[in-house]
């Protein structure tokens, strides 16, 4: 009954036609307001979850670093507690390096990823390829998987190619200043197929064998650039870290999957939380202009109200 009555008068002609006007906008501005909140939310929720599956197709639950520097030292007694730790699935050993990669008169900056045979457990690198195949080769016979950026920079076909690139490395140790030349070290390599992600891996990645990147850089055995790390599904990661760090000591950064993206989650909860409080600023003042109109229609029928009282 009560619903009856307001309905009854919120419909009824005003005497100043304004209020019925802005009662009208109010309720349209609320209604398109809850809309675009819900809409713009849920976009951005599904965006996040579509860029986090992107990068965990590249990053590992568990990266396991140098706290200072690009090479961490890790012996066979180290590696054994590291894969005895609860949780952990499997680790994969990596070495990385800034290379220079030509083809002719092509040629292209990247990172040279240096991957061991239990990479494909670690990540989903290896589903992502889409001409050629996952073959890192030998360390005599190295294979390249190409980013489709990389290919394209340097102009090939990777599960085409029959002629060798030239890959270019820096040397570890002082540099010849009157041959700057003898500070790289140089090889031939062939291609054996490219991997689409998302751009930021595809322009930047080349991935090889980790035998054939540490003879490059004359990395001794026990050195590497990092260690990857799956987890099995109920593991925590935070736990697992913890008991990493306590074997290894503080020489090591051991990072979770977000720690490694830092900044790109920061920015992507940044844009969610602007967002709601922009679509939020616009229901508070829809809501104001909605009790104002309300407010005007009170007072135009208080004479009712008080027939009604009595």
């Amino acid at each position: 009954m009560n619903f009856l009555f307001a309905w009854r008068y919120f419909k009824a002609k005003k005497t100043t036609n304004a209020i019925n006007v802005i009662s009208w906008i109010s309720i349209v501005a609320m209604l398109f307001g809850t809309a675009a909140l819900i809409l713009v939310l849920s976009v951005f929720n599904g965006f996040e979850d579509l860029v986090k599956g992107l990068y965990s197709s590249f990053y590992p639950d568990l990266r396991i670093g140098a706290a200072k520097g690009k090479v961490i030292t890790l012996t066979a007694e180290q590696l054994q507690k590291i894969r005895s730790v609860s949780g952990v699935k499997a680790v994969s050993l990596v070495a990385e390096e800034r290379a220079y990669l030509k083809n002719g008169e092509s040629s292209t900056m990247l990172s040279l990823k240096g991957v061991d045979s239990v990479y494909g457990q670690v990540t989903s690198v290896p589903q992502h390829v889409v001409s050629g195949e996952f073959n890192t080769g030998t360390e005599e016979n190295p294979l390249l998987v190409l980013g489709a950026g990389i290919e394209n920079a340097v102009a090939v076909r990777s599960d085409r190619n029959i002629f060798p690139l030239t890959l270019y490395l820096p040397r570890k140790g002082e540099v010849d200043l009157s041959d700057p030349m003898k500070a790289l070290a140089a090889d031939t390599v062939n291609t054996a197929g490219t991997f689409v992600i998302q751009q930021d891996f595809d322009n930047k990645y080349a991935i090889t064998n980790l035998a054939f990147v540490k003879t490059m850089l004359n990395m001794p055995p026990d050195a590497y650039g990092a260690a990857e790390i799956a987890l099995s599904l109920t593991a925590k990661p935070e736990r697992v870290q913890a008991s990493l760090q306590k074997i290894l000591g503080e020489g090591y950064r051991i990072e979770t999957r977000y720690e490694q993206n830092r900044s790109l989650y920061a920015v992507m909860q940044m844009e969610k939380w602007v967002i709601y409080a922009i679509l939020s600023l616009i229901l508070v003042v829809a809501a104001f202009n909605m009790v104002g109109a309300l407010t005007m229609l009170v007072l135009e029928k208080k004479e009712d109200i008080g027939v009604l009282h009595a």
